[in-house]
């Protein structure tokens, strides 16, 4: 991003002008904080999503393992909601 655009956006979002008229130096560190910031939030979205998309993955396939399991093994299945039942007494 270059000083003109974060001038421009400086001036847009009504920003004092003691802030437009920061020295280069000041300005770059301003900017890259700003940046800094951003990659933060953009990467703890990130890994929101993954860790949520590993969560629902892991639920299928606990659901397909289930479904196959309960058709293999038929009787296996049925202790299982016997114990289950029992719990519920």
């Amino acid at each position: 991003m270059t000083k003109e655009e974060i001038i421009e956006m400086a001036i847009k979002a009504g920003l004092p002008e003691a802030i437009i008229e920061m020295t280069p130096i000041a300005f770059e560190r301003f900017a890259k904080l700003i940046a800094e910031k951003e990659r933060e939030e953009i990467k703890q979205e990130f890994w929101l999503c993954l860790q949520s998309d590993l969560e629902n993955g892991v639920k299928s396939l606990n659901e397909k393992a289930y479904k196959n399991f309960a058709q293999t093994m038929p009787e296996l299945n049925k202790f299982s909601d016997w114990l289950e039942s029992r719990g519920q007494e």
